[in-house]
């Protein structure tokens, strides 16, 4: 495409003014100062806005905005730039500055090819920051054509210190005893509902907010950027997921499921669009601790990433949300470590010789509460660990069962706990 140089050197420009006056909440992510980044993750995670407070730190640092150029390649003006014209953007910034900019390229994989361009930005001795919403910026083929130039970060959506640090509070060791924490309760129950998409907070309409989040990853990120034939069935596969949360499924089992509707799909097929799914930053898998390793691959548990997109598919969504909130909890502490137990007792979450984790919205019911302390009895027999967790919504007490004891605790004060500990 040809692309006008004014057109480019315009929204430069419109950047450098617009950057340094937009308020920013600082996010839980460090950087080396002389790296070049590739920031990943969900749309609408916060990536932008990340960059802008790295650019805004730079600032402070006393560099001007002049030596920041700055292109989000979502811009509607840019539509139809490819990989040459990558070029004439630093050409353009060039007529205009004589610095050596930092480079700041937001949403890049809509320009195919545009990684060699990357790599020769690096060699040439740019600093550059990446962005992009899908995980094959993570590839062996990505690592390989960047050869180590970049380090990798992956943006998340909000953690719950971050949530409240949006809404002004900031958390402090004995937080769960200050009189705080009746506000952080409220905002805890908004959290589990609403996920943590920081935009987010500025809409009234969440649902809408959410829904269209979902729209733009399923249409674009999956639909169109994999060719996808038959879209329904992918959404049917995405709507069992949702109701599957809590469970273990298998390839066949969604292979099943979806031909149950008269969609008539292959294996590989449901195996290609579970991958999708996951590229998109949509769902994670995990795997249970106790099966062979000829099975761990066919039979897993799919967590989504944010509450709040999981609630679209879901009638009652409050038991499968509180689970999903632990899970991606742990997963952002303890990565490949985490795990499920399923070998005649489930436990929802083991950390090998350190935690057996169980979760219950409502603990009370005597049947429930019976399941779940046999449960973790069981599996500490065959798998010792440390602590003993049941993580509920609101019940609190201790339990003493044989030679083992089991803490039952709110998912309130747990994740705090852990958001002040990072332990």
């Amino acid at each position: 495409m040809k692309m006008e140089k004014s057109i480019i050197k315009k929204i430069i420009l419109e950047n450098q003014q617009r950057i340094p006056g937009i308020q920013i909440v600082k996010r839980d992510y460090a950087t080396e100062p002389h790296a070049n980044y590739i920031f990943t993750g969900q749309r609408r995670a916060g990536k932008t806005f990340f960059v802008f407070s790295l650019i805004q730190g730079m600032l402070e640092q006393g560099i001007g905005i002049e030596s920041v150029l700055y292109v989000n390649f979502e811009d509607e003006r840019l539509i139809g730039l490819d990989v040459s014209g990558l070029d004439m953007i630093l050409e353009s910034y060039r007529e205009m500055f004589s610095h050596t900019p930092v480079l700041v390229f937001d949403e890049i994989q809509n320009i195919a090819g545009w990684q060699k361009f990357a790599r020769r930005l690096a060699d040439s001795g740019y600093r550059t920051y990446i962005t992009g919403s899908n995980s094959e910026m993570l590839s062996s083929e990505m690592a390989s054509t960047l050869g180590g130039r970049f380090m990798v970060l992956e943006i998340e959506s909000l953690s719950f210190r971050e949530f409240l640090l949006f809404h002004g509070i900031h958390l402090v060791n004995n937080m769960e005893f200050s009189p705080a924490r009746f506000k952080v309760m409220r905002l805890f129950e908004r959290y589990v509902a609403e996920g943590g998409f920081p935009e987010l907070i500025r809409f009234s309409d969440k649902k809408e907010y959410l829904s269209n989040i979902f729209q733009k990853v399923f249409l674009g990120d999956i639909i169109a950027r994999y060719q996808i034939r038959n879209p329904f069935a992918l959404r049917m596969l995405i709507k069992k997921l949702a109701e599957s949360t809590m469970d273990e499924v298998s390839y066949n089992r969604m292979r099943n499921i979806i031909a149950s509707t008269g969609l008539q799909v292959g294996t590989a097929t449901v195996i290609e669009y579970v991958k999708h799914l996951e590229d998109a930053f949509l769902i994670s898998p995990l795997n249970n601790y106790s099966a062979k390793i000829s099975s761990r691959e066919s039979k897993k548990k799919y967590y989504f990433r944010d509450n709040g997109l999981l609630s679209l598919f879901l009638i009652e969504p409050e038991a499968f949300q509180l689970e999903t909130l632990v899970f991606n909890k742990l997963r952002k502490m303890y990565g490949d470590h985490l795990f499920y137990l399923r070998n005649g007792f489930e436990v929802d979450f083991y950390l090998p010789g350190e935690a057996l984790i169980q979760v219950c919205y409502r603990f009370r019911e005597f049947e429930t509460r019976k399941r779940e302390i046999a449960a973790l009895a069981r599996a500490y027999e065959k798998n010792p660990a440390k602590c003993l967790t049941i993580v509920t919504f609101n019940d609190e007490e201790t339990i003493n069962e044989g030679n083992v004891t089991i803490e039952v605790v709110p998912a309130w004060k747990w994740i705090l706990r852990h958001s002040v500990q990072q332990v």
